[in-house]
Protein backbone atom coordinates (compact mmCIF):
# COMPACT_ATOMS: atom_id res chain seq x y z
CA UNK A 1 0.00 0.00 0.00
CA UNK A 2 1.08 3.35 -0.41
CA UNK A 3 2.73 5.28 2.37
CA UNK A 4 1.33 8.61 1.37
CA UNK A 5 -2.52 7.29 2.81
CA UNK A 6 -5.43 9.50 2.81
CA UNK A 7 -7.41 10.79 5.85
CA UNK A 8 -8.79 7.72 7.87
CA UNK A 9 -12.65 9.03 7.39
CA UNK A 10 -12.27 9.56 3.66
CA UNK A 11 -13.64 8.30 0.68
CA UNK A 12 -10.40 7.65 -1.22
CA UNK A 13 -8.80 5.42 1.92
CA UNK A 14 -12.13 3.38 1.79
CA UNK A 15 -11.80 2.55 -1.68
CA UNK A 16 -7.79 2.06 -0.92
CA UNK A 17 -9.04 -0.82 1.46
CA UNK A 18 -11.91 -1.89 -0.79
CA UNK A 19 -9.20 -2.40 -3.43
CA UNK A 20 -6.82 -4.19 -0.81
CA UNK A 21 -9.53 -6.36 -0.23
CA UNK A 22 -10.10 -6.99 -4.02
CA UNK A 23 -6.85 -8.21 -4.82
CA UNK A 24 -6.84 -10.67 -2.05
CA UNK A 25 -10.08 -12.16 -3.07
CA UNK A 26 -8.32 -12.22 -6.91
CA UNK A 27 -6.07 -14.57 -5.01
CA UNK A 28 -7.15 -17.67 -6.28
CA UNK A 29 -4.13 -20.14 -5.51
CA UNK A 30 -4.21 -23.81 -4.27
CA UNK A 31 -4.50 -23.85 -0.12
CA UNK A 32 -6.55 -21.25 -0.20
CA UNK A 33 -10.23 -21.55 1.40
CA UNK A 34 -12.35 -20.22 -1.37
CA UNK A 35 -14.62 -19.18 1.76
CA UNK A 36 -11.93 -16.56 2.69
CA UNK A 37 -11.64 -15.38 -1.21
CA UNK A 38 -15.45 -14.62 -0.79
CA UNK A 39 -14.92 -13.23 2.30
CA UNK A 40 -12.24 -10.93 0.97
CA UNK A 41 -15.23 -10.30 -1.88
CA UNK A 42 -17.37 -9.33 0.35
CA UNK A 43 -15.71 -6.91 2.35
CA UNK A 44 -14.33 -5.11 -1.14
CA UNK A 45 -18.23 -4.53 -1.76
CA UNK A 46 -18.73 -3.31 1.89
CA UNK A 47 -16.01 -1.17 1.96
CA UNK A 48 -16.34 0.33 -1.86
CA UNK A 49 -20.23 1.19 -0.50
CA UNK A 50 -18.98 2.58 2.90
CA UNK A 51 -16.95 5.17 0.14
CA UNK A 52 -19.44 6.40 -1.31
CA UNK A 53 -21.56 6.77 1.97
CA UNK A 54 -18.55 9.12 3.15
CA UNK A 55 -18.55 11.00 -0.64
CA UNK A 56 -21.81 12.09 -0.62
CA UNK A 57 -22.04 12.46 3.53
CA UNK A 58 -24.53 9.95 4.15
CA UNK A 59 -24.21 8.25 7.75
CA UNK A 60 -24.03 4.86 7.57
CA UNK A 61 -23.40 1.58 10.49
CA UNK A 62 -20.70 -0.42 10.59
CA UNK A 63 -22.63 -3.20 9.35
CA UNK A 64 -21.54 -6.09 7.07
CA UNK A 65 -25.12 -5.77 5.34
CA UNK A 66 -24.37 -4.97 2.02
CA UNK A 67 -28.79 -4.34 1.43
CA UNK A 68 -28.89 -2.10 4.17
CA UNK A 69 -25.93 -0.45 2.61
CA UNK A 70 -27.30 -0.15 -0.77
CA UNK A 71 -31.08 1.02 0.84
CA UNK A 72 -29.39 3.82 2.08
CA UNK A 73 -27.58 5.32 -0.83
CA UNK A 74 -30.81 4.45 -3.26
CA UNK A 75 -32.51 6.18 -0.20
CA UNK A 76 -30.52 9.43 -0.84
CA UNK A 77 -31.00 9.27 -3.92
CA UNK A 78 -28.44 7.66 -5.68
CA UNK A 79 -29.50 5.07 -8.72
CA UNK A 80 -28.16 1.48 -8.03
CA UNK A 81 -27.20 -0.18 -11.14
CA UNK A 82 -28.65 -3.93 -10.93
CA UNK A 83 -25.31 -5.63 -10.97
CA UNK A 84 -24.44 -3.43 -7.61
CA UNK A 85 -27.96 -4.68 -6.20
CA UNK A 86 -27.09 -8.18 -7.18
CA UNK A 87 -24.14 -7.90 -5.07
CA UNK A 88 -26.11 -8.60 -1.84
CA UNK A 89 -25.60 -12.20 -1.97
CA UNK A 90 -22.95 -11.52 -0.88
CA UNK A 91 -23.58 -10.64 2.89
CA UNK A 92 -23.83 -14.53 3.21
CA UNK A 93 -20.00 -14.32 2.85
CA UNK A 94 -19.32 -11.78 5.83
CA UNK A 95 -19.37 -14.26 9.16
CA UNK A 96 -20.89 -17.58 8.99
CA UNK A 97 -19.01 -18.95 5.72
CA UNK A 98 -15.63 -18.00 7.16
CA UNK A 99 -16.35 -20.85 9.57
CA UNK A 100 -15.59 -24.73 9.24
CA UNK A 101 -18.84 -26.55 8.80
CA UNK A 102 -20.27 -23.48 7.11
CA UNK A 103 -22.20 -24.45 3.62
CA UNK A 104 -19.28 -24.87 0.43
CA UNK A 105 -18.40 -22.45 -1.90
CA UNK A 106 -17.84 -23.70 -5.12
CA UNK A 107 -15.71 -22.27 -7.90
CA UNK A 108 -18.91 -20.77 -10.13
CA UNK A 109 -20.07 -19.49 -6.48
CA UNK A 110 -16.52 -17.62 -5.84
CA UNK A 111 -16.10 -16.33 -9.75
CA UNK A 112 -19.41 -14.80 -9.22
CA UNK A 113 -18.61 -13.08 -5.73
CA UNK A 114 -15.05 -11.76 -7.75
CA UNK A 115 -17.03 -10.92 -10.32
CA UNK A 116 -19.69 -8.78 -8.69
CA UNK A 117 -16.86 -7.46 -6.19
CA UNK A 118 -15.23 -5.91 -9.13
CA UNK A 119 -18.29 -4.34 -10.60
CA UNK A 120 -19.51 -2.75 -7.53
CA UNK A 121 -15.50 -1.49 -6.92
CA UNK A 122 -15.04 0.02 -10.46
CA UNK A 123 -19.13 1.39 -10.22
CA UNK A 124 -17.65 3.48 -6.73
CA UNK A 125 -14.59 4.62 -7.98
CA UNK A 126 -16.57 6.43 -11.04
CA UNK A 127 -18.27 8.18 -8.36
CA UNK A 128 -15.47 8.95 -6.36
Amino acid sequence: MPSDKAPPDSPEEWLSRALSNLKLASCNQEDICLEDLCFEAQQAVKKSLKALHLKYKIEFRYVHDLEELITSLEKNGLQIPDEVKEAVILTNYAVAIRYPGAEVVTEKDYYQALRLAQAVYEWVQDLV
